[in-house]
């Protein structure tokens, strides 16, 4: 090892220790916190800390219970699945890739197995995880996770109570590679895996 490359090691292990340092600080501001919110799926807390300016803030955290789960079911011919419903949040129709929530202690691969069965009706035998996204770091922990299902076979769906207005609809990635482009489909975990697909097609 040369001098130069001693010198360079050195200095990311100071820079390492520094950034551990102001995380350590950072966490040690906070004054006070409180439960303000709960229910099956989220836990809101409320945080009283000193910010960076050194005056009192407040932070308030959106703890999601569930791992988001999107799914991008693409067959030999290049068609995918999207799904179609009315979400209360927005009051808005939304256009989606299958997704959902999977509990936290459950294996992310076999939440997106059950989530593309269930919206779908679809099975798949080859999955590859293509993404792992932060969906609002500002005021939640939401994490989410985004699977490529491949050599597929279709079935009979079986969707929950709250998917009742759901519709499906097959259509060539192509066309939903479009729908991203023109804001047709809003929805993040969408938005991120289709043009993640579509960078591996190389489209």
């Amino acid at each position: 090892m040369t001098i130069k490359s001693i010198f360079f090691l050195l200095l990311s292990l100071v820079s390492l220790a520094t950034f551990s340092q102001q995380k350590i600080n950072i966490s040690g501001k906070i004054t006070s916190e409180k439960n303000v919110y709960d229910n099956p799926w989220i836990n809101v807390t409320e945080y009283q800390v000193i910010n960076p300016s050194g005056n009192p803030g407040i932070y308030g955290q959106v703890h999601f219970k569930n791992t988001a789960i999107g799914i991008i079911p693409l067959d030999a011919h290049r068609n995918t699945w999207l799904v179609g419903q009315h979400r209360y949040t927005l009051s808005e129709w939304s256009w989606e890739i299958p997704e959902g929530g999977g509990p936290a202690e459950t294996n992310v691969r076999d939440s997106a197995m059950r989530e593309l069965k269930e919206e779908t009706g679809l099975t798949a035998k080859k999955w590859t995880q293509i993404l792992k996204t932060h969906l609002s770091n500002s005021v939640s922990d939401e994490v989410g996770f985004i699977f490529l299902a491949e050599d597929l076979h279709e079935g009979d769906t079986d969707p929950e109570a709250t998917e009742a207005d759901m519709i499906i609809r097959k259509l060539p990635f192509q066309e939903a590679l479009t729908m991203v482009l023109t804001g047709e489909i809003t929805d993040g975990l969408s938005v991120m895996g289709i043009l993640r697909v579509a960078r591996m097609l190389k489209i």
